[in-house]
């Protein structure tokens, strides 16, 4: 019988001192590259105390509207990321066309492109010179150094996350619920809703956690497009670069901190979620024999 090749097994293995080392290493590692920096961002937040620290955040107009600014982009471009993650899971996972692999290589093209980059992209399609600018000028509208460009590029940035969380699993789901379904004359929307998402709904909600993160700490893309203009175009991160370099340190790190609690809840809940899926699919491998 061929040995257990398992973690724990080859842990046991290993003599005390090598996994005392790598314990360590990782410990100093986490503390070093993460517990200092956030504990640091409170700290400096809070340095001149909890009155400056509130003020700081309630009492500028210009954070408020960041603020704002950003907790309305970043839940457009989840909702956009939803609904465009479904659908390019749903066809790439349940069909075989011609592009399909050019998609898949699409989708995850934002992964490889630097943010700064993606920026330029916009201001090149929509500036003066580009392509769309001389239309958009005789219409009189204003894509570039506006919420909407803003919208756009954080979309850009955040679309492959719900659609490649999505497609392993439906690959790995299976058609046939949805084949079921279908032959006992479900509609397609009724699929997608009593089955599909059922099936899927962990993974989902993975995705949307993880895009939801990045398009709240989106600064390259939205820097090059914004225009830096105070109480319009500056969401959170960018307002942090504002306040740091305008020598407002106090300032800059209380708004600082607010994105740390951000993204602290958010790890939380990608915690709860993965535990969840966990929960799920144990669950679903034990009615698997009972179902047989």
């Amino acid at each position: 019988m061929a040995k257990s090749s398992s973690p724990s097994v080859r842990g046991a293995a290993d003599p005390a001192w090598v996994r005392w080392l790598l314990i360590t290493i990782t410990l100093v590692g986490v503390g070093v590259l993460v517990v200092v920096p956030v504990v640091s961002v409170f700290a400096s937040a809070l340095a001149e105390g909890v009155g400056v620290y509130w003020r700081s955040i309630v009492g500028d107009p210009e954070t408020l509207a960041a603020i704002r600014l950003t907790l309305l982009i970043a839940p457009a471009a989840v909702v956009v990321n939803a609904l465009f993650g479904l659908a390019a899971a749903w066809a790439i996972a349940r069909f075989m066309f011609p592009g399909r692999t050019t998609l898949i290589t699409l989708i995850d093209l934002p992964f490889s492109i630097s943010p700064i980059v993606v920026g330029l992209m916009f201001v090149v399609m929509f500036g003066l010179r580009g392509p769309l600018g001389p239309y958009l000028d005789r219409f009189d509208l204003q894509i570039l150094f506006s919420p909407l460009a803003l919208f756009l590029v954080t979309t850009f940035v955040t679309i492959p996350f719900v659609a490649r969380e999505l497609i392993p699993l439906m690959e790995a789901m299976g058609p046939e619920e949805e084949i079921a379904a279908r032959s006992l004359g479900a509609s397609g929307w009724q699929i997608l809703w009593h089955v599909t998402l059922p099936n899927v709904k962990w993974g989902l909600l993975y995705g949307l956690i993880l895009s939801n993160a990045r398009a709240m700490g989106e600064f390259g893309a939205a820097s090059v497009v914004s225009g830096h203009i105070e109480g319009q175009t500056e969401t959170m991160p960018l307002r942090v670069e504002r306040l740091f370099q305008d020598y407002q340190t106090t300032r800059s790190f209380a708004l600082a901190s607010v994105l740390t609690l951000l993204a602290l809840a958010t790890l939380l809940l990608k915690v709860w979620i993965e535990r969840r899926s966990r929960h799920a699919l144990r669950e679903a491998q034990r009615e698997k024999p009972l179902a047989g």
